[in-house]
């Protein structure tokens, strides 16, 4: 039920703030509303809410800063809300934590769209990771009960998005994922502007592998189509 669903909206623009509050209540939703970053990092660590939607240009503490300061202990799915539309903005914005980015002007049909595609895709991992405790492919270990990724016994330090990327490969090892699947199950979206996020999470994900000399060992490409990790001897 939606009533179990809590979500902060951190938001200083009072009119998108309250487009938002009214879409999320007559869906059913529990929201806390906050205006600056102080507010939504204090919320964050309070009320634990089950998604954050995060404006980047709030009045004290850049939206940024605010997702650096939240992953610092809680995995939290955040959306980011944002007049900023440069892909650079885009990517730092997910490179730090976040799970999605919907830039404004929005449709209110959209951001519910989303938000019920990030309710499924954290209900599958809460399920996958209560099933399959351990994966092992060569050096590459991934520990799914406490999130962590090694290799060669030694800690991955991945971002949030690239832990869940490297995930869904590892649970599909062998099988070639199209770049719309991935997307979906990643970014819990399917729009085509997210494909050149995809491919640069994918060459920092290689890099983090090892994967520098143009000769994978992990994840294949296949051109056109999408990704597939290949099982190690």
């Amino acid at each position: 039920m939606n009533s179990d669903i809590k979500i902060l909206v951190a938001e200083d623009d009072r009119a998108v703030s309250n487009l938002i509050n009214t879409a999320l209540k007559a869906a059913g939703y529990r929201v806390i509303t906050v205006y600056n970053g102080s507010e939504a990092v204090t919320a964050a660590a309070s009320h634990s809410p089950d998604i954050i939607l995060l404006d980047l240009g709030l009045p004290d503490i850049d939206g940024i800063e605010v997702i650096e300061r939240v992953r610092g202990w809680t995995e939290t799915p955040i959306i980011v809300i944002s007049a900023r539309t440069d892909d650079s903005d885009k990517i730092e914005a997910l490179d730090r934590g976040a799970d999605d980015y919907l830039t404004k002007p929005f449709s209110v049909d959209e951001l519910m769209a989303r938000i019920r595609s990030t309710l499924r895709r954290l209900a599958h991992l809460r399920s996958a990771a209560s099933s399959d405790s351990v994966y092992e492919n060569g050096p590459l270990r991934i520990d799914y009960s406490s999130g962590c990724a090694t290799l060669a016994g030694e800690e991955m330090h991945l971002t949030s998005l690239e832990y869940r990327l490297l995930s869904l490969l590892a649970r599909n090892t062998g099988k070639v994922l199209t770049h719309r699947y991935i997307i979906e199950n990643v970014w819990g979206s399917a729009w085509e502007s997210d494909l050149g996020t995809l491919r640069v999470f994918m060459a920092s994900l290689r890099k983090k592998l090892g994967e520098t000399d143009g000769s994978p060992r992990f994840i294949a490409t296949h051109i056109g189509v999408g990704y597939r990790m290949m099982r190690i001897d």
